[in-house]
């Protein structure tokens, strides 16, 4: 039966001041990760301004600001959510343990997408919203789906603590072997940029088409997540490149994501492949395979040392100053080799692993779109 939205859920709209105290629990939009219905993170160590929406346990809440990043989580808790966000709360015509899966689903947020207005952070609006109409299932179907949706989520979550536990297990034996910022390096030390050239890059303007239909890989910061690059989501031509700050950076360039109070910022990846990156992100050139691949895994480890260096108000960023800054340990070539093969095997792991992630995850949108 087709329902408009206004029908479906209620946006909740009750708002206060935040006391010192909501700091700890207060949840930003940077605290919604792409694809995951879980809040893995919540609290703030600025002092949190303005108004802020008052949400509940178990309601959903809605990125409305910047929609094509897909952000839809259920609260953990009581507690205060930005208000750049959206607070939504099933009628009855809709299942509570289904309605998560359809705020998150790709049919809602293509409809969200489409009718956001602004031109750098396009934001959706409820008197828009309320007027989409949706095709539900019965509430018969839809609890059905509900519980065997829930069962594949739940698997996805198995798999994502075992490459957690996997990522660990590399983090202790490189602390092991080589020591860290916290507890001190075991090798003589040097900073960044005294040893690699870092860049950046920029963002091609977005009114220009011919600039995005090129064939030269475009890393954006989203992308930087612990990986190996071989293609990126966009790509941008050559006129592209004379016309803004990007450069083209070779295989081998480790890349920092610099921006995002999330967990964004001070994730690295490993270019597979010649590509340009935004300005959100420094590229760090090491010519050699086995150094590249031990400092990929050495500034995983100081992930939580490198976010710490951020500065800025609101939203803690990076600079290619301070990333310059960060101190990094040289020791002897074969203990570095010794290392990047543990590491190399846990990486091969953690791959099979993300693919069952993968395959999850393409049955529960099979599950949703077959019946939206």
């Amino acid at each position: 039966m087709i329902y408009k939205f206004g029908d479906i859920a209620n946006n909740v709209t009750e708002k206060r001041s935040p006391k010192p105290e909501d700091s700890q629990n207060y949840i930003g939009l940077e605290h919604l990760d792409s694809g995951s219905l879980y809040v893995n993170r919540y609290g703030i160590d600025v002092e949190l301004k303005g108004d802020k929406l008052v949400m509940h346990k178990g309601d959903v809440l809605l990125g409305k600001r910047n929609a094509y990043l897909r952000r839809a989580a259920i609260a953990p808790h009581d507690g205060l959510f930005s208000a750049h966000g959206m607070i939504l709360r099933p009628k009855d015509v809709i299942a509570s343990e289904f309605f998560p899966f359809f705020i998150a689903s790709d049919k809602f947020f293509d409809d969200v997408i489409r009718i956001s207005v602004g031109g750098l952070s396009p934001t959706v609006n409820w008197k828009d919203l309320k007027e989409l109409e949706f095709d539900l299932p019965s509430l018969a179907e839809q609890k059905v789906l509900a519980e065997k949706l829930w069962a594949a989520y739940e698997v996805k979550q198995s798999y994502l603590k075992m490459i957690a536990a996997t990522e660990e297990m590399v983090k202790l034996q490189f602390i092991e072997m080589f020591g860290s910022p916290y507890v001190g390096w075991k090798y003589p030390t040097k900073s960044l940029g005294d040893v690699y050239h870092i860049g950046t890059g920029g963002t091609p303007d977005r009114k220009i088409s011919s600039y995005y239909e090129g064939q030269i890989p475009w890393v954006k910061s989203t992308e930087v997540n612990y990986c190996e690059l071989y293609d990126t989501e966009e790509h941008i031509s050559e006129q592209a490149i004379n016309d803004s700050n990007c450069s083209l950076y070779p295989s081998g360039t480790i890349l920092l994501a610099m921006y995002g109070q999330g967990t964004t910022r001070g994730r690295v990846a490993l270019l597979r492949t010649d590509a340009t990156v935004n300005q959100a992100i420094a590229a760090i050139q090491v010519q050699d395979e086995t150094e590249s691949l031990f400092l990929y895994s050495m500034l995983k480890v100081c992930y939580d040392f490198v976010r710490n260096l951020a500065v800025g108000g609101n939203q803690h960023n990076l600079n290619l100053k301070l990333v310059s800054s960060i101190p990094i340990v040289f020791p002897p070539k074969e203990l570095q080799q010794k290392f990047v093969s543990i590491a190399h095997q846990s990486d091969k792991s953690i791959s099979e692993l993300r693919k069952s992630v993968d395959a999850i995850d393409k049955v529960i949108k099979s599950l949703i779109n077959e019946n939206l």
